[in-house]
């Protein structure tokens, strides 16, 4: 609710599979190449030339359904959609309609409220419902390139078009920004967790479009929806939601009306502007593929897929505060990726010490992966290795700031923690006949300062733990002196 005004969004995400060819023909799907150097007769649309389903495309399809509670079909068929645009060589894409791959999804995200800086709070669960995710190709891309005032020219690269796709369309269940920005959050990650999508916003293989309306608080019926396009990245879909509610509100509060159309959000502006008007909808003249039969999956295939997927994220996020008593947002955190989670596991296993390995690796570790633009999977400090630096930690071997120095030279030289620690000698003396010499001498040393500790002047203790310390360069293990010289300062 929003001054007595209701927000009403709907979410549809294009993530392209992550198939090495595309969905009709051989062609590379690699990301980068010379414009117009992954095309063929299939994807140019030329005459005489037929599309044949890629099985992988498929097997990623069904990964990416069951990932979001999606129901899958067993059988779904490919469709004509016709339109004309530059980038679309057959004059119609291959789509599905009326029977997609799969439907009727329920996902719970976590969504929460955010303060004016964006920070979350107060987590809550969320349910939105899935209208379908199906499957199709994706279009090329027109390109503008030079200024405006000098060179300017365009052309069209179709190296995108064929590429396979799934679109997942929502039911209008979204209110407010920061739910629309948690849920395409949770579907990138699901997405990347199961392998069926890289879901990279930024080389173009997630692109998310939303359906924004507003109306008046208690109202039953809808208000015109305005779409919104060109939100390449999750912070400019929810800032491009949040300026679209503000203006629609605006505009009807001075007794305008809101037009139905498709605006872009401009991110250097941050304002939307006008794409094209949709007063009235398009007719794409749906009518099915004739040159693909209908799309047949086996209950058996979909138990198969089932099976050859790993732990869900929200899954494992419950698993890890239950098995390793982390908090919420701790498991959150260490599951925000498959490697890291993984990682976190192995490493929490080897230390015999689950929030140690978890607390050294989201403070420590995590930052030094961050400012290195590394992932969990490519880190030169392996888990075990985190491991038995926490282990080394707990025994006492090395303190907790000395650890943190260890830690920085693993990252930096991949060598092992023990390594490390013995390389710069700083293991610490534990031995508690060694430790109560060196107490001994120290106070042997410092008769004036004892007999003024026990005459009642406490602040002392400080000293005698610098002066032990100092004496074992630095070696002595700070809870043993602790114990030892407490009980050594209080013997009559």
């Amino acid at each position: 609710m929003k001054n007595g005004w209701e927000v009403v969004i709907g979410l549809e995400i294009h993530a392209q599979l992550s198939t090495e060819s595309k969905i009709f023909c051989g062609c590379s799907t690699r990301f980068g190449d010379e414009p117009n150097a992954n095309t063929c007769p299939v994807c140019l649309g030329l005459p005489g030339a037929l599309p044949v389903l890629n099985r992988r495309a498929v097997e990623l399809g069904a990964r990416a359904a069951l990932s979001l509670g999606l129901h899958v079909n067993e059988t779904s068929i490919f469709a004509r959609k016709n339109y004309f645009y530059p980038d679309l060589p057959k004059g119609y894409q291959i789509s599905q309609f009326d029977r997609p791959f799969s439907e009727r999804g329920e996902l719970e995200i976590m969504t929460s409220a955010r303060d004016e800086s964006g920070h979350a709070r107060d987590w809550q669960p969320m349910k939105i419902r899935i209208t379908r995710l199906h499957l199709e190709e994706d279009a090329g891309k027109n390109v503008h390139e030079g200024l405006p005032e000098t060179d300017r020219y365009s052309y069209i690269d179709l190296n995108r078009a064929g590429t396979p796709l799934a679109e997942i369309v929502t039911e209008p269940d979204f209110r407010t920004s920061w739910e629309a920005y948690d849920y395409v959050n949770h579907v990138r990650r699901a997405l990347q967790w199961v392998g069926a999508s890289d879901a990279d916003m930024e080389k173009g293989n997630l692109r998310c479009e939303a359906n924004v309306s507003v109306r008046r608080a208690g109202a039953e019926t809808f208000g015109t929806k305005v779409e919104l396009k060109n939100l390449n990245s999750v912070r400019f879909m929810q800032r491009a939601i949040e300026f679209e509610i503000e203006r629609q509100i605006n505009l009807i509060e001075a007794g305008g009306r809101v037009s139905q159309e498709t605006r872009l959000w401009d991110d250097r502006a941050n304002e939307t502007r006008v794409m094209r008007s949709k007063e009235e909808a398009h007719d794409y003249r749906y009518f099915p593929e004739p040159d693909l039969q209908p799309l047949v999956v086996t209950p058996e295939f979909i138990e198969s897929v089932r099976r050859s997927m790993p732990e869900l994220p929200e899954e494992r996020r419950r698993r890890f505060m239950e098995q390793y008593e982390l908090s919420f947002s701790d498991a959150s955190l260490l599951t925000r990726e498959l490697a890291l989670a993984d990682f976190y596991e192995r490493a929490a296993k080897s230390s015999g010490n689950a929030r140690g390995a978890a607390n050294w690796l989201k403070s420590e570790l995590l930052r030094e992966l961050d400012a290195a633009g590394r992932s969990a999977d490519l880190s030169p400090v392996a888990p075990e290795e985190l491991g038995a630096l926490v282990r080394a930690i707990d025994e006492g071997k090395i303190s907790g700031k000395q650890g943190k120095d260890v830690l920085v030279e693993m990252f930096a030289s991949g060598k092992g923690a023990l390594s490390v620690i013995e390389e710069r000698g700083l293991a610490q003396v534990s031995d508690t006949g060694e430790i109560e010499k060196i107490i001994a001498d120290v106070l042997a040393s410092s008769p004036a300062q004892l007999e003024q500790y026990r005459a009642g002047k406490e602040t002392l203790f400080g000293f005698f733990v610098g002066q032990v310390m100092k004496a074992s360069k630095g070696k002595a293990n700070p809870k043993v002196v602790n114990d030892l010289l407490r009980e050594k300062l209080h013997e009559s």
